[in-house]
């Protein structure tokens, strides 16, 4: 049996925030992809890490077979980044974190992640969390050396396992999700997280049935909350065929990569 056609009803926010110069965040929503990526601080040009990374996977226009095909995608746009240190040695070390959601060709959902951005599932009115951090905190949380509210409150809990650096030994992981209609994922740089409790984030992914007003709400949340931070927050609905009022029906970039390499990018 065909699966049914569905899209995605999308939206984001993206706001540098009151104690750093730059954003470092990038975003883009599509009807087939959604995805964030936080450029590593303590790096160079995290931000030209993001965009790049994110552009590259928005050029493949939804032609997204399966899993595997994906992670080929993704390392490719990793490959991008190592190009950028070949040319410029100065930007050795930049790397960025990745989580992205991709409509596959058999009509399943393919949530791809690397770093502690997270992707988060309401369905039903159950909020969950989808994604495990590549952190040292989340490490030690896994080994019962420390309890979740400790490694939340953590100053060491920003130090990553894992990114995308252009390296060969950088690795996604690529999980395999159904298409459920009325299902809403969230997708956001630890800015939002690391500053917001995860119980205000779904009572605003509940109450805001506009992707738009969600995205801007739980950005305005962390600001309030003084994330000191850059904070990017991703919003996806999945819609039945026939549901397409406010569906974006082109690519769009927020953050860093809404600054740069836009020049002659086609986006459908």
């Amino acid at each position: 049996m065909t699966e049914p056609h569905r899209r995605l009803r999308v939206a984001a926010a993206s706001e540098t925030g009151a104690y750093r110069a730059v954003n470092q965040d990038a975003a883009f929503t599509a009807p087939w992809a959604v995805a964030v990526a936080d450029g590593v601080g303590g790096g160079p040009a995290g931000d030209l890490a993001s965009a790049a990374l994110v552009h590259r996977l928005a050029a493949g226009r939804g032609d997204v077979m399966d899993a595997e095909h994906l992670a080929a995608s993704i390392r490719a746009a990793n490959w991008d980044l190592r190009a950028h240190v070949e040319r410029d040695p100065t930007l050795d070390g930049m790397a960025t974190t990745f989580t992205g959601i991709f409509v596959s060709r058999a009509g399943t959902l393919l949530l791809a992640h690397a770093g502690d951005s997270r992707a988060y599932l309401l369905r039903d009115g159950a909020f969950s969390q989808q994604t495990r951090d590549d952190s040292l905190v989340q490490a030690l949380v896994d080994q019962g050396l420390m309890t979740a509210e400790d490694a939340a409150n953590s100053p060491r809990r920003n130090l990553i396992t894992a990114s995308l650096s252009g390296g060969e030994g950088d690795s996604v992981t690529v999980a395999v999700h159904a298409q459920v209609p009325g299902d809403r994922w969230m997708l956001c740089s630890d800015g939002l997280s690391d500053y917001v409790p995860r119980a205000d984030i779904h009572s605003l992914l509940a109450t805001h049935s506009d992707p738009a007003e969600a995205a801007r709400r739980c950005v305005e949340l962390a600001l309030e909350a003084g994330t000191r931070d850059n904070v990017t927050v991703v919003v996806c609905d999945v819609t039945d065929e026939g549901d397409q009022v406010g569906t974006a029906t082109q690519t769009t970039f927020y953050g860093s990569a809404a600054a740069r390499f836009m020049e002659g990018l086609e986006t459908a």
